[in-house]
């Protein structure tokens, strides 16, 4: 048996259970000690109760992702406790699991709309655009006047001649998207929740099913993006690519105005619909 100074494993589990309230899950029984028993946990986790109390005293091997999720699930970890769990129960990270959003917090919107002159996105990783600020409404898309469904960046390349009329290498933009966006999709562990979308692209544009087909992979952390925009004329934007801490699945994109005179254009045009388009 391990002593305590060596089983990590187990002195996180006896903690994180001793902290939950057996009435809370319809256990009852006066207690010598708080939190629930070993046993409890294991009929919540529905695991052996013997190889539960192993895995608490440092026996028995190691547990298997599926127990280690079982387990998490029966503790009511959270994300950042479960990660913890699968590291100290398996020496690395648990599989990433996708999960579809609708929005962020309030937090980062409000981190985004600080910056007046560069347009700012946070997207899925099915390219869902789920957040933007005032610059990216008037340099890239007014995304609040689309139907969430149709705020894709993949939708929005292909199927939108107002969207694919302004890049200003549109093949190579499009070949770019796609690999970045495949290798997003996979990161994330996405892979199936894209099928549906990937399905869709392929019927309603040809260029995508095309692209697609050749497997492309590309990375996507930084780059420059040239526009032929209506009111601006042709600008340059420097982008920069930020994960967000503890969400895998989302991406924020940062473009930054590669020459002053358009920045004060994209502050002026910002002010200019600030009244009537926000």
């Amino acid at each position: 048996m391990s002593t305590d100074s060596n089983n990590a494993l187990g002195i996180f589990l006896r903690d994180r259970r001793s902290r939950l309230d057996p009435a809370v899950f319809g256990f009852s029984g006066r207690r010598r000690t708080p939190g629930l028993r070993r046993e409890e946990v294991a009929q919540r986790a529905n695991i052996s109760p013997t190889w539960y109390t192993w895995l608490e005293q440092g026996r028995g091997g190691a547990p298997s992702s599926d127990v280690l999720n079982r387990i998490a699930s029966g503790l009511m970890l959270t994300e950042p406790e479960r990660e913890h769990l699968f590291i100290l129960g398996l020496g690395r990270p648990p599989e990433v699991r996708y999960r579809a959003i609708e929005g962020i917090s309030p937090r980062l919107q409000r981190l985004i709309d600080t910056l007046e002159v560069s347009p700012a996105l946070v997207r899925t990783a099915a390219w869902d655009i789920v957040a933007w600020n005032r610059a990216a409404t008037v340099v890239m898309t007014d995304y609040g006047k689309l139907a969430p469904e149709d705020r894709n960046v993949l939708r929005l390349l292909f199927c939108n001649p107002n969207v694919r009329n302004v890049q200003h290498d549109w093949e190579t933009m499009a070949r770019f998207v796609v690999g970045a966006f495949r290798a997003d999709a996979a990161r994330a562990g996405a892979t199936s929740e894209i099928a549906e979308l990937v399905e869709e692209l392929s019927l309603a544009s040809p260029e995508f099913k095309r692209i697609w087909q050749e497997n492309e992979v590309i990375a996507h952390g930084e780059g420059t993006k040239r526009l032929r925009h209506p009111v601006l004329g042709d600008i340059a934007l420097e982008y920069s690519g930020f994960a967000i801490d503890g969400r895998p699945d989302l991406n924020m994109v940062v473009y930054n105005p590669v020459d002053p005179d358009v920045a004060e254009r994209i502050r002026r045009l910002v002010l200019e619909k600030n009244g009537s388009r926000f």
